[in-house]
């Protein structure tokens, strides 16, 4: 359909991956199977489904794999929460992660309404 990568709803997506990655590396070693796991999880699916919907032929198919990522996308915002009321994440840390999250769910909902 197209190329994901030119799509700044994949570009911010990633970038909060990345940003996801590194801040969970300092979580607790036993949060490894756990938070750690899902944090990192949550963060990758929104990317990763944006780009998988820019793979498929249809206009209701690439609907459906944005409405997923965006649900990743409210997943996320949920364990920042999570992270930073177990002083895993720094609180402004955590509410500059978060609000991305919001910003780029937004961003899903409005390309959304546009395809």
């Amino acid at each position: 359909m197209q190329d994901f990568t030119k799509l700044m709803i994949w570009q911010r997506s990633h970038s909060l991956t990345l940003n996801i990655y590194r801040v969970s590396r300092g979580f607790p070693k036993d949060e490894r199977l756990a938070l750690t796991y899902q944090i990192r999880k949550a963060a990758y699916s929104v990317p990763t489904n944006i780009a998988e919907g820019c793979g498929r032929r249809t206009v209701p198919q690439f609907k459906n794999f944005l409405d997923i990522a965006a649900g990743s996308a409210t997943e996320l915002h949920y364990q920042l929460i999570l992270s930073k009321d177990l002083l895993y994440i720094d609180t402004p840390v955590a509410e500059a992660l978060i609000t991305e999250a919001i910003e780029i769910k937004k961003m899903i909902y409005g390309f959304m309404d546009k395809l």
